[in-house]
């Protein structure tokens, strides 16, 4: 009987990037729409893809088969 492989979860891999040293990487929040408020700096601050950290980054790792 053949076993089950884990699938990878599809809207996980759309927003989670893994790096070659273990990283979970995330684009920042806030930086759709009402920038007009925001200044220069910190919309070039919220383009930088942030890291995800703690027990949340297990889980994602999971979820895209890297756990």
């Amino acid at each position: 009987m053949a076993n089950n492989k884990q699938k990878t979860h599809k809207g996980a891999s759309k927003r989670f990037k893994i790096t070659a040293t273990g990283k979970v990487l995330h684009r920042s929040q806030k930086i759709r729409h009402l920038q007009a408020k925001k200044s220069k700096r910190k919309q070039r601050a919220l383009k930088l893809d942030k890291s995800v950290e703690g027990r949340m980054k297990t889980k994602i790792k999971k979820l895209l088969g890297k756990a």
